[in-house]
Order: C-alpha cells, then sequence, then structure tokens
C-alpha cells in the first residue's frame, strides 16, 4: 500500500460534501419561508396564499439554473453564510469544483486515485505505522485522521441528497460531456465509482505491512490486489469504512428507484 506523508481522503467524500452544500442552501432558503410555520387555521382562512406558497417552495431550484462556470461562488457563498464549520469552506477553496467532482468520480469508477483532481483533500497528520513483535502493522491512530469525512457521510439525509443531485444533473452531465463522455449517463459512472467503494473489504483485525523504502505494501495479497480507489478508502479503517459504505448503499438505492 502506498503511503506518502500526505494521503488524500477518498473522492466519494467529495460527492457528499459537494451535494450536502446544496442541501444546506435548500433547507435554509426553505426555512425563510413566512408562510411555512401557518397553521392549518391561517391557511383555511386564507385559501389565496397557498399559490404564493407553492412558488416558495419551488425556489430552492432556481440556483440549479446558473451556468456551469458560476457553480464554483454559488457553493462557496452558500457554505460561508450557512454552515459554523470552518472546515467546509476551507476544503472547497478550489475552482472548477464540479468539474473535478465529475472527473474524480470517473476515476473512481475506472478504480484509478482521484489525487490529481482532489488533492486538496488531505489530512493533517502523517500516516503512522509501528512495530509489533517481528512485523509493521498500521498504527489504529491513523484511522482517526478520516473521522470528520467519516462523521459527514453518517449525518447526509439520503433522499435530500439524491434529490438535489437529480436537480443539479444536468449541469454534472454537462461536465460529463466534457470530460469526454456525451453519450454517457454519469449516473452509470456514480453507480459504478460506488460499487468500487462498496467492495473494500473491512477488516477488524491488524492490518500487517511490508515496509519498503519510501512507502508501505499490505502484507496480504489479496488486499495489495485492491485498485488505487479502494486503498484510498481502506486506509480509513474500519469503522469508517462501515459508515461510509452504509451511506453509500442507502445512496445508491435512492439513486436507483
Amino acid at each position: 500500500m502506498e503511503e506518502k506523508k500526505k494521503v488524500i481522503w477518498t473522492g466519494i467524500a467529495f460527492i457528499l460534501i459537494v451535494i450536502a452544500v446544496i442541501i444546506i442552501y435548500f433547507l435554509a432558503t426553505h426555512k425563510k419561508s413566512p408562510e411555512v410555520p401557518e397553521t392549518p387555521e391561517v391557511i383555511e382562512k386564507k385559501p389565496m396564499e397557498l399559490p404564493e406558497q407553492e412558488t416558495v417552495e419551488e425556489e430552492p431550484v432556481e440556483p440549479i439554473e446558473i451556468s456551469l462556470e458560476e457553480t464554483d461562488e454559488f457553493i462557496r457563498d452558500n457554505i460561508k453564510n450557512m454552515s459554523s464549520d470552518p472546515r467546509l469552506s476551507e476544503w472547497l477553496m478550489t475552482d472548477h469544483i464540479i468539474r473535478k467532482f465529475v472527473a474524480a468520480v470517473d476515476n473512481i469508477a475506472h478504480g484509478l486515485s482521484p489525487r490529481k483532481q482532489i488533492g486538496f483533500f488531505e489530512p493533517k497528520t502523517e500516516f503512522l505505522a509501528k512495530e509489533k513483535g517481528e512485523h509493521t502493522i498500521v498504527d489504529e491512530d491513523s484511522y482517526k485522521r478520516y473521522d470528520p469525512v467519516a462523521n459527514t457521510f453518517d449525518s447526509i439525509n439520503t433522499k435530500e441528497t439524491i434529490d438535489l443531485y437529480q436537480r443539479f444533473k444536468p449541469l454534472i452531465q454537462k461536465a460529463y460531456q466534457e470530460l469526454g463522455s456525451p453519450d454517457k449517463d454519469f449516473d452509470e459512472t456514480l453507480n459504478r465509482a460506488i460499487n468500487e467503494l462498496l467492495a473494500v473489504p473491512v477488516v477488524e483485525e491488524e492490518i500487517m505491512l511490508i515496509r519498503k523504502l519510501k512507502s508501505f505494501e499490505l502484507y496480504d495479497p489479496e488486499l495489495e490486489k485492491m485498485s488505487q480507489a479502494q486503498k484510498h478508502l481502506f486506509r480509513m479503517g474500519p469503522q469508517n469504512i462501515k459508515k461510509i459504505q452504509h451511506k453509500l448503499r442507502e445512496l445508491q438505492k435512492q439513486l436507483n428507484e
């Protein structure tokens, strides 16, 4: 398992974070509507206000009708205004967010590392290995570096995520066509990427390593045969893998309904 001082988070994290930003915008916009808290009695007395309420409910669709070039500013502005977590703003301080997202998913679907597209996703601490007897094993403290992204996965509302992904789909599809896939549906590629990560095994036992000059390999040849994309998720540790794969299964089910 190739390891460097900094290892990026799996590309699927980027998928969910981008969509989560849109969810935050949707919820905040919806709560601003004065009609939402009205009681049934008020609605019955003022039936003519119902069309206004319907119009307000459609407002979340409007941000999706921007150009692909405007999406970076839209995402960053809304995360800055609606999230107290400074990590989200930091993660999204990059250009061409949607295009990088699409390229990262395409790489994962082919088993490749998304490092080139999302190299800004990096843990702040180094990978840790330790000696145990005659063996080198993964230090379990290394897994903690990935707790924030696993917790982000766990907190996402699956239905809201897929609903808003579908509303954002035309721009995602456009970026996918620019990548060189004019006749393919991005949903198929997203499904392949999810399946690639769902195939990552959950290993509760200690992970033995082979120490190289500047890197490590997995001692188990079956684990070492994993794709580059799968190894990115595998490095996150069994508990984080379980959280992420559980959410991925929920998302995939909703996506395919």
